[in-house]
Parts: C-alpha cells; structure tokens; sequence
C-alpha cells in the first residue's frame, strides 16, 4: 500500500456507500420472535446435511431477514472457533469505546509485534498506524498483527469480551491473541463462539444502535471493501446484491464467513454467519461450501 493510497483509506471508507447506508440505517427486528414454517425448516435442514456429507464437514448456518422477520438456522449454538472473523466486533468495540481523538492516535509496535500474515502493519512499523487504519487493516486484509492491535486497544480478548457482553453476547468466549486463536482444537472453548451469537453481535454493529451514524458507516465500509471474501458468501448472492463480510479460517479445516447481505431493490439486508471445521488438525477446507450454504439461505428467503 502506497503513502498516498494509504491516505485516502479513510476518505474513501468514509464516501463510499453513503447511499446504501439509506438502506441499512434502521432494520430493527420485530419484538416478536422470527420462525421459519416447519416444513421449509426441515428442507433446508436436509439441505444443509447434504452440505455436510459432500464436504464431510461439521457446518453451522444462521441467517436473519430483517425485512421479513425470519430466520434459517442449522447447528446454530454450536460453537466453533471464530478466527479471523472477531475482527471486525474488535473494530466495532474500538469505534464504540474510543473517542474522535483516540482513533486518530498513532499506535507505535515493532518488528517483534508482527505475526504471521500481516501484509498491511508490516509496511508501516516506522511510522505506525492510527485506530481506524488498524481497523480497516484488520477487515479489508484480515491482517493479524492489526488484530492483535485491536484487541490491545481495548484491553486484551477478556475486555473485549466483556464489551460484548454488555452488547448482549453472552457466547464468546476470548481468551488468545492472533494466532494462537486459529487452533480449533475440537472440544476447546477458547476463542470460540456459535453462527447465531456472531451473527447477532455484527448486527448489533452494523444495523443497530450501538454506533453513532458516522461509525457505523465506517465499519460497514470497511466490511463492504473487504478484499478476502469473493469466494464466500459474495459468491453464493446473486449479480448486483452488495455484500460486507469478514473472513476467517484455522486449524481442523475451519472456515468461516459472517456477513451483511444487501438485495438489490432497496430491500432490508440479511445477516448471516456461516462456521464449518473438520475432525483432523490438518485437514483442508473448500470455499465452495460456504458459497452453496449461502445459495440455500438466499434461495430460501427469496421463496
């Protein structure tokens, strides 16, 4: 990233998509609970299955409509590690708790900070980064050491959490930096949290009140702007739909996509979370599962 492409980060979070913000600026959900019919249920359940047994894969779905009041959900409150996909609840925490001035603070780190995959922060430990860079550094290039920045903000993955907490996440559970958080280790609770308590948290974010406007467009821009995505969820919506998400990924082929899904015809935007792992360490994981499991949410709400 250049100086100058650098400097216009922020210009560009902060113009692009203002007026798709029309569109997400309020979907509250209905005070009443959403369902899906049981019949609809049960065939996108065995649909998913069928997901799981061409994959051989453990998958977890939960998607809301907001427009409509409904949810698709399969192993929804099972939990699985979260990855990459915290950063942006770790930016979200930032833009809540942080003032005007601390966000445009440069924050200092060294070599010694940099972790594996940091394509962003490792060009600029001389000089380093404010808030808002780190955060979009985090989101648009899941950058780890940014991550790590984020979470250091705010006081370590335990205030993180607790931020969360007061937000109505009673889920998460964070314990470990990037990325010691990426084990996935089956049966392991750290660093792990379920599709319906992430999906909620990133609604929360993006849709509700726990922003003040500007922030909440920043955040959703950043998510909008993401560049590791365009096999995911953004692959499995139809031409023309908008998509902001946060990929993640870590050991027993875990892969995970949470999002907001914008249709096109100024509709309300769906939530979703999609988290999948494997039963080997090693094993490898396929986009393709995350594309297809988003076809069947998409195809369902569309009916």
């Amino acid at each position: 990233m250049s100086i100058l492409k650098r400097s216009s980060v922020i210009l560009l979070l902060m113009l692009v998509g203002t007026g798709l913000m029309a569109c997400t600026n309020e979907a509250e959900s209905k005070e009443e609970e959403p369902e899906l019919h049981d019949e609809a249920s049960n065939n996108v359940s065995e649909a998913f299955k069928k997901l799981e047994e061409e994959f051989d894969v453990k998958l977890g779905v939960y998607a809301i409509d907001t427009g409509e009041d409904k949810e698709i959900s399969f192993r929804e409150n099972d939990r699985f590690a979260y990855t990459s996909t915290f950063k942006p609840l770790a930016a979200g925490a930032v833009l809540q708790t942080k003032s005007d001035e601390e966000l445009q603070e440069v924050i200092r780190y060294t070599e010694e900070d940099l972790v594996t995959y940091s394509p962003i922060t490792e060009q600029y430990v001389d000089e380093g980064m404010t808030l808002v860079e780190i955060s979009d550094a985090a989101i648009r290039y899941s950058d780890n050491t940014a991550g790590n920045l984020l979470l250091e903000a705010i006081g370590g993955p335990d205030d993180l959490e607790s931020v969360l907490r007061d937000i109505g996440d009673e889920t998460i559970e964070m314990e470990r930096y990037e990325t010691e958080l990426n084990e996935a280790t089956p049966g392991d609770i750290r660093d792990t949290s379920t599709p319906k308590a992430m999906a909620n948290t990133l609604q929360q974010y993006v849709l509700k009140d726990t922003l003040d406007a500007d922030r909440k467009e920043l955040l959703t821009n950043m998510l909008i702007n993401n560049t590791t995505g365009d096999a995911l969820i953004r692959a499995g919506v139809p031409e023309g739909w908008t998509v902001g998400d946060k990929t993640g990924a870590g050991g027993y082929g875990t892969r995970n996509d949470i999002g907001i899904i914008w249709p096109e015809g100024n509709k309300e935007p769906i939530v979703i979370a999609i988290m999948s792992s494997r039963s080997e360490e090693d094993a490898e994981y396929d986009d393709k599962l995350i594309e297809k499991a988003t076809e069947i949410v998409v195809e369902e709400f569309s009916n």
